[in-house]
């Protein structure tokens, strides 16, 4: 970006610290070098942090920082994520892949997965043998793919508090001033935008443009504007989580999340490269705060490294998310619960979508505002869907959360998906998806979920050449990777390279 080039907005002020606020004070000071970013924080308050796992978009954004991938996965206690595993969701005992890879065609005659479901036949094994990571992840192993021809997409694992210093060290080399204090108040401009924000020591900070990502307390989009908030939580229940850091087992690390389905919600397992985190994300109208503990503590493989914290939550988002001068990111915008990674790939999209909205140097209109929050309400809507798609499919009924979930009323624009996919197997996309068909197809073939109707091309393949062309592809990525080194040996290369 040109040096010369005018910012709308002379002074931007992010509002909290954390993954959310470091993200967006280093993409601005990125993007708008016309522009003055400051973060406030306050050591006092403290940061979530409990989010360590990633979605594959998160790539995208480290590389348009100039994020060295080594020097991150060091700072961070880093390890790759090739996927997430989903055990006893459909019913107890049975597990799945949601892949970052892909399953070939997935429409028309020479559609991989239609001809797999047609043939019925044994000899080229599960549909999950199909897909290059999903084996990957079966057998523990690890490379990066290469720069042409990209064969698969990963993600990370990290430790959240340490990424968010590791970005304001990035931050501060880029300009941005830091202020620590803790903000006792909020002054409205004449429009009724935010003016300034008074710290306890007196000091006061101006600004022309303020990013709330001060977590669930919302100071400035909700408290301050008084934005409603649209709650989600009739669809997705869960409103509470356990969480706890422990030792690192003594298992090789594992490139991939796990999910494991309980009574009241599900446990999650994420491998750093020092510790490995867990936590209970459960429905507090379906089993109480200590039975969910001794749930969770069951579930851990090594000694705990902290005690248990407990975090409370609704399920939703802010009515607008750009109101006046205020734009919301992270938590202080809305919460999906954590199934699918998902709270970081939502600030980036807020980020992406702010950027350009900025980048013109005119003041943004109305209409600009419109079509922002428009854009994030279904950004939060679509993710909603997908998530809500794994309870759906359920063929559990052993205890109320799932009864429960199986049976209550959809949002039109997932029943219009299921019925598609149910009626004629089509994988139906709208606009401002988070996940794309491959994904959908991942959850649908995990759960045992199939189309009631086969697409009449399959049959234009005869069965000895698409039994052939699934053996073969199912041979080949066998043959790939057996030749990858193990994640822990590809890891350890890669921490050791020099920064």
């Amino acid at each position: 970006m040109d040096a010369a080039y005018k910012s709308a907005y002379r002074r931007i002020v992010v509002v909290g610290g954390g993954a959310a606020g470091w993200m967006a004070a280093t993409a601005l000071a990125t993007a708008l070098p016309g522009s003055a970013v400051e973060l406030v924080e306050s050591e006092e308050i403290g940061i979530i942090g409990v989010g360590e796992a990633t979605f594959p978009s998160i790539r995208a954004f480290h590389k348009i920082l100039g994020i060295d991938e080594a020097e991150f996965l060091r700072a961070t206690n880093g390890t790759y994520k090739l996927g997430i595993e989903f055990c006893d969701w459909r019913v107890r005992g049975e597990r799945y892949f949601h892949t970052f890879g892909d399953f070939g065609a997935l429409a028309g005659p020479q559609s991989l997965w239609g001809q797999h479901r047609r043939l019925g036949d044994a000899a080229p094994g599960a549909l999950g043998e199909q897909c290059l990571p999903s084996v990957m992840a079966s057998q523990g192993r690890f490379q990066v793919p290469p720069e042409q021809g990209q064969f698969f997409n990963y993600a990370y694992h990290f430790d959240a508090v340490l990424y968010a210093g590791f970005l304001r060290t990035m931050a501060l080399r880029k300009g941005v001033r830091r202020t620590e204090g803790r903000i006792v108040d909020v002054a409205r401009r004449a429009d009724g935008g935010v003016g300034q924000l008074r710290l306890a020591d007196g000091r006061v900070v101006e600004g022309d443009l303020f990013i709330d990502c001060s977590g669930f307390a919302s100071l400035l989009l909700g408290r301050t504007l008084e934005e409603p908030f649209v709650d989600f939580s009739h669809w997705l229940p869960v409103d509470r989580a356990w969480a706890c850091p422990a030792e690192r087992s003594g298992t090789a690390l594992a490139p991939y999340t796990r999910a494991t389905a309980l009574e009241g919600g599900w446990a999650w397992r994420i491998p750093l490269s020092n510790r490995t985190g867990h936590g209970h994300v459960f429905a507090s109208r379906h089993i109480d705060e200590e039975r969910a503990l001794s749930q969770l503590l069951a579930q851990m493989d090594a000694p705990a490294l902290a005690e248990p914290r407990l975090l409370r939550f609704a399920t939703g988002h802010r009515a607008r998310f750009w109101v006046r001068n205020v734009v919301a990111l992270g938590l202080s915008s809305g919460f999906l619960e954590p199934l699918e990674s998902t709270s970081i790939f939502l600030v980036q999209s807020g980020l992406g979508r702010l950027i350009e909205a900025l980048l013109p140097g005119t003041a943004p209109d109305a209409r600009t505002l419109a079509d922002y929050n428009s854009g994030m309400v279904r950004q939060f809507e679509r993710v909603r869907d997908f998530i809500i798609l794994h309870y759906r499919l359920t063929a559990r009924r052993d205890s109320a959360l799932w009864r429960t979930m199986a049976t209550m009323e959809l949002p039109d624009t997932l029943a219009f998906k299921i019925h598609a996919w149910r009626q004629t197997g089509a994988l139906h996309q709208y606009g401002d998806e988070g996940f794309d068909a491959t994904s959908w197809l991942a959850i649908h073939a995990g759960m045992g979920h199939w189309p009631e109707h086969a697409d009449p091309a399959l049959r234009e393949v005869a069965p000895e050449a698409a039994l052939l062309g699934l053996r073969q592809r199912r041979e080949g990525i066998a043959a790939a990777v057996a030749a990858m080194p193990t994640h822990d040996d590809y890891l350890r290369a890669v921490l050791a390279q020099r920064a």
